[in-house]
């Protein structure tokens, strides 16, 4: 099903340029990786501190799209720059999975916003990405499928964010956003699993 995903070659196209610079200068995929997840734990923090702030929500949207460069930038050094290593596929996996817990679970403390949808919503994307790399484990690719992959997630919570961060009341239809994300997460689990199984039928 479409996802914002499938945009990222063309992205990584763009970013090109940027990588041949950082890995001349000696900047390794790993410490891309790790500089995304200071970010995302930086802003959730803040977040968590002070629930009621504007300046964490708007800066939302911005941090999610250098944390998604930043993604596309470690995978391009790993790839084409001779960085892979098992210590990089850890730091990605889980890296990924604790920055969305980061930015996101602190958003259930934000006065208004329904924290039982927004918890939902933080497992659900986790069951997602575990279900992504127990491909790898029964002998199928790594499941990127969506329709609410990691790109998709941070649109919505980008959005929430700067909505959020302008003092727009969301409360008529914040609940409504987070219950057709919790389904397309499902759907996302079922496509990665379904896609999974069928390459090694």
């Amino acid at each position: 099903m479409p996802s914002i995903y499938d945009l990222k070659p063309r992205f990584q196209s763009l970013l090109r340029p940027l990588v041949r610079r950082l890995a001349v200068a000696g900047v390794s995929a790993n410490h891309v990786t790790i500089a995304a997840l200071i970010l995302s734990l930086l802003l959730g923090g803040s977040i968590a501190l002070d629930p009621m702030a504007k300046w964490p929500m708007l800066l939302m949207p911005v941090a999610l799209f250098v944390r998604m460069a930043l993604n596309a930038i470690d995978g391009i050094l790993a790839r084409e720059h001779g960085m892979k290593s098992g210590l990089g596929a850890i730091l990605n996996e889980v890296g990924d999975v604790l920055s969305d817990t980061a930015l996101y679970l602190p958003m259930a403390l934000v006065p208004g916003v329904n924290s039982f949808w927004v918890v939902l919503v933080v497992v659900l994307a986790i069951v997602s990405e575990m279900t992504g790399v127990v491909a790898v484990q029964i002998g199928a690719q790594r499941g990127y499928d969506g329709p609410m992959g990691k790109s998709d997630r941070a649109f919505v919570f980008g959005l929430l964010g700067l909505l959020l961060g302008m003092g727009i009341d969301w409360s008529h239809w914040a609940d409504g956003l987070m219950m057709i994300t919790i389904i397309l997460l499902v759907v996302t689990i079922i496509n990665r699993a379904r896609r999974a199984l069928g390459e090694i039928a």
